[in-house]
This record gives structure tokens, C-alpha cells and sequence, in this order.
């Protein structure tokens, strides 16, 4: 099924890897991303949907609440997806285009946990409820069970996915911006945190580093 899949489904791109902008702005996080090689560069971004790729919905709507607040300014408007997306419903392309279309977002911001370390272990590829494990590629995500604006394209593996923010430990996140006249990836982006106490924690330092990446590289106001 997976060899089947359309290859406009595989989203991994690659980026210029000698112009690479990185942050390291919160104790613990590091932050790299770049442009989509040979892809278009629109003008920084003022109207953005923040989507957090996870079947918790807790956990999603924490994570994107978080990196709107830090979003958000006098420049630019953010937009949780949770807002329209609620726990019992379908997470679906046509949701957030649904979202896009009522606010007038010229922008996507998607982030999914590909990695996450607990117990002090290194390079955990599986949590203990048996959630997937997703490799970074480049600074976007391996792209074998997500669409465009990071929707599954295999659902049953979304529903075991890993939760965007951890108790403890160590994580790994990769977020992509999609700019919403072609549903493409523009910009990838992928943060490393370690020593994460609590899901607060993980907040606290993780959105705001995400935040000012995107705002040191241009890509939002």
C-alpha cells in the first residue's frame, strides 16, 4: 500500500544546506530550518493557522495555543486549528482548508514529534505506548503517512503517533510552513530540546524558540 502511494504525497524536501539559520534561543533547544530548495520565497508571513500534528487532543491544542501566543503581534494573526477541530473531529485536509478559507491565512505552520528520548535513553525510537517513530529529513519530516498540511494519509498510523509535547526527557520536532495558494511546503524547520521536566516546560522553552526562528528568517512578520 505504501510503494502505491502517490509520490505528490511524499512531502520530504530538500533544502540548501549551505544557507541554514539556526537558533538557539531557550536553555536546551536548538532550532535549524531553511527554505525549500528551489522553491518559491513569499514575503514573511501575516496570518497563520498553527496546527500540531497528534491524536491527543490535549496535547495538540496545548502545543498550538502555546506557538500562537508567541506568534502572535501586531503584524501577525494566529489561528489554533483545535479552534475548528475539536476532539471528536475528523482531522482531515479539508478541516484545515476549512479553516484557512474562514480566516484568510496565507499560511500553514504544522509540527509533529519525529523523535523522543525518556529515562535518560538516547535515540528511543518508540515511547511506551508503542507510538511511531517519524526521521527528520532535512529540516521538514519523513513524509510516508502525512499529507499536505500534515494530515495522514494512512490514519491508523496517526492514531498510535506520538504526543507533540512529553512529560520528561528529550524531543525532537520538525514543523513545516505551507503557504495555502498551493498547499506547499515553503519552510522547514527542526527543533531539538533536552531536559524537558514537565509538558509546561516543554512549552515554555519549545514554542518561543519556534517563534523566533520563523521571525529571524523572515518567514512571518
Amino acid at each position: 500500500m505504501l510503494a502505491a502511494m502517490p509520490s505528490a504525497l511524499r512531502l520530504a524536501a530538500t533544502f540548501v544546506a549551505t544557507v541554514v539559520l539556526a537558533t538557539g534561543c531557550a536553555r536546551g533547544v536548538s532550532v535549524r530550518g531553511d527554505w525549500e530548495a528551489g522553491g518559491p520565497r513569499p514575503g514573511a508571513f501575516g496570518n497563520v493557522v498553527v496546527v500540531g500534528v497528534s491524536p491527543d487532543f490535549n496535547q495538540r491544542c496545548a502545543f498550538e495555543r502555546a506557538l500562537v501566543a508567541t506568534l502572535r503581534s501586531a503584524a501577525v494573526a494566529a489561528t489554533p486549528a483545535c479552534d475548528d477541530i475539536g476532539s471528536k473531529d475528523a482531522f482531515t485536509r479539508e478541516a484545515v482548508e476549512a479553516i484557512v478559507a474562514r480566516t484568510g491565512a496565507d499560511a500553514v505552520v504544522v509540527t509533529l514529534l519525529v523523535e523522543r528520548a525518556v529515562a535518560g535513553k538516547e535515540g528511543g525510537t518508540r515511547d511506551t505506548r508503542g507510538a511511531g517513530y517519524y526521521k527528520p529529513v532535512g529540516y521538514g519530516f519523513d513524509p510516508l503517512y502525512y499529507g499536505a498540511y500534515g494530515v495522514p494519509v494512512v490514519y491508523g498510523e496517526y492514531e498510535t503517533a506520538p504526543t507533540v509535547t512529553v512529560v520528561r526527557g528529550s524531543v525532537t520536532l520538525a514543523t513545516n510552513v505551507y503557504e495555502t495558494r498551493n498547499a506547499t511546503v515553503v519552510y522547514g524547520i527542526t527543533t531539538k530540546a533536552g531536559g524537558l521536566e514537565s509538558r509546561g516546560d516543554a512549552l515554555a522553552r519549545i514554542a518561543p524558540a519556534i517563534a523566533d526562528h520563523l521571525r529571524a528568517g523572515g518567514v512571518v512578520r
